[in-house]
């Protein structure tokens, strides 16, 4: 049979199919195990989303803050160097050199000032410009003085405390800071309190207290004496002789 030999061939072919599809082991969790997938990548699409909000957000408020740091700095800063020259004036003005030296600040990288420094220039009477750490030590402290009152005429406080600020002074120096400070004392809307081992110094206090050593009972002592009260009983005396 013609026909029969013809569909042997065929009829092995499709028993061989069908015994390979017959030994298949489909996954028939295929469809739950997608679903699964599909859920697990909605919820990471969705903190995906949240996460990226919540970086906008702090990124805006970084931001934010970061021009309220630069906007203060800037009023510090701008307020600091701009009063400073009169101030290292006031402290270096002396007999021969009534204008005084002169002090600026700089910063080194306008754009950036937080990321780089401030050069201070201070150049005494008379003399030329030098580095900060090539002046003499009373230079320094004169210069130093001068920021600090700087500082303080943006953010003023009730009262200084200095310990020995005077100690690398010449007299002249200790004179003229005694005085400044002296001066802006007299209105009563600043107070100081100086410690300081220079008659130079002490001689123009309102007041002066004194700290000793007691021998009999081994403690401190305190003494006061009220400066200008002594001042005014002197004055009464003097119109009394008269």
């Amino acid at each position: 049979d013609i026909r029969g030999d013809a569909d042997e061939p065929i009829e092995k072919e499709l028993a061989s199919t069908l015994a390979e599809i017959e030994g298949m082991a489909p996954n028939m969790k295929a469809l739950e195990q997608f679903d699964e997938v599909q859920a697990r990548l909605h919820s990471m699409e969705g903190e995906h989303r949240e996460t990226a909000t919540a970086a906008k957000s702090v990124t805006q408020r970084f931001l934010a803050v970061q021009s309220k740091r630069h906007t203060l700095f800037m009023a510090a800063f701008d307020h600091v160097s701009r009063v400073i020259d009169a101030v290292y004036k006031d402290l270096t003005q002396v007999e021969g050199v009534p204008l005084g030296g002169t002090a600026y600040l700089s910063l080194e990288d306008p754009s950036e000032p937080f990321l780089h420094g401030i050069k201070y220039t201070a150049m005494p009477p008379a003399k030329r410009f030098r580095d900060m750490d090539q002046l003499s030590g009373g230079e320094r402290t004169v210069a130093a003085l001068a920021l600090l009152f700087a500082i303080h005429d943006f953010h003023p406080s009730p009262f200084f405390v200095m310990d020995e600020v005077d100690a690398a002074l010449d007299n002249v120096n200790v004179t003229r800071v005694a005085e400044y400070i002296r001066e802006r004392s007299e209105d009563g809307q600043l107070q100081f309190v100086v410690i300081s081992l220079k008659d130079t110094f002490y001689a123009k206090a309102q007041g002066l207290v004194g700290i000793f050593r007691d021998r009999r009972v081994e403690s401190s002592r305190t003494v006061t004496l009220d400066l200008d009260r002594l001042d005014m009983n002197d004055g009464a005396d003097a119109s009394d002789d008269e």
